[in-house]
């Protein structure tokens, strides 16, 4: 039975007041959530204060993204051993805001899930299509390119140790949903292509879905047999959404 994922990527939102005012919130309201794991991503400034709030309870923390190298000359950026050190968990890898604001493309994500895992993080991957790939019934080929660059790097068994989130790109942040058949024949997809490499590595991962889940549609989204959470965005910015997301996850 895979344990249900609810994270949150806070994406560039929020100062040191609103973390601490938005975990409060969410330590409250634990006791209502009963089988689920919890986990934010705050901007890379924030994790510290992140850490030392969430220290001792049952939410994780990770980062949203980190660089292919451990360490150097590389201004700006964040490393694995960074995030590592500050007791991140997960890692969120290819966001489809990584990959079309900031040109990161399938091979710069396969390296990216390597040095999470480097590191002693589980990545959190993501794929999807966009509007237009999707009108052109291109789906399923660009979730297959996505995979195969971090599968022909790493190989099925490093997804062992990994999350997989499909976002279909034409749902974050417009409103628009895909109705819980829609995800599910997606991520049926994705379980299908791993089971053909390696039955049991497909059947233990957990594959989240990305793309505007809320309090009033997670319940039907994570009913389906092959969405085991969600990889949330803005619902994650106030306590009794994320939480119920969550205690709709079970």
């Amino acid at each position: 039975m895979r344990q249900p994922l609810v994270a949150g990527n806070w994406k560039m939102n929020g100062d040191q007041a609103d973390a601490s005012k938005l975990l409060d919130g969410i330590l409250a309201g634990l006791a209502d959530v009963k089988s689920a794991e919890l986990a934010v991503c705050p901007p890379f400034i924030l994790i510290p204060a992140v850490a030392s709030k969430l220290a001792g309870s049952p939410v994780k923390w990770g980062g949203q993204n980190l660089d292919t190298h451990h360490s150097g000359a590389y201004t700006g950026e964040v490393s694995g051993p960074m995030l590592k050190d500050f007791g991140c968990t997960y890692a969120i890898v290819g966001h489809s805001e990584r990959r079309s604001y900031y040109g990161e493309d399938d091979n710069v994500v396969a390296m990216k899930f390597g040095a999470a895992q480097d590191n002693g993080l589980t990545p959190i991957l993501c794929v999807g299509e966009s509007l237009e790939e999707r009108a052109e019934n291109a789906t399923e080929s660009v979730i297959n390119r996505q995979l195969d660059e971090v599968l022909d790097a790493h190989g099925i068994a490093s997804f062992a140790n990994a999350v997989i989130a499909y976002e279909p790109v034409w749902a974050i942040g417009t409103g628009k949903t895909a109705t819980p058949e829609m995800a599910q024949e997606v991520h049926a997809y994705i379980r299908g292509k791993l089971v053909g490499l390696d039955a049991g590595v497909a059947a233990g991962i957990r594959l989240l879905y990305g793309g505007s889940m809320k309090p009033d549609n997670a319940a039907e989204l994570i009913a389906q047999p092959d969405i085991d959470g969600g990889l949330i965005g803005g619902a994650s910015l106030k306590a009794e959404d994320f939480l119920g997301i969550a205690k709709a996850a079970g």
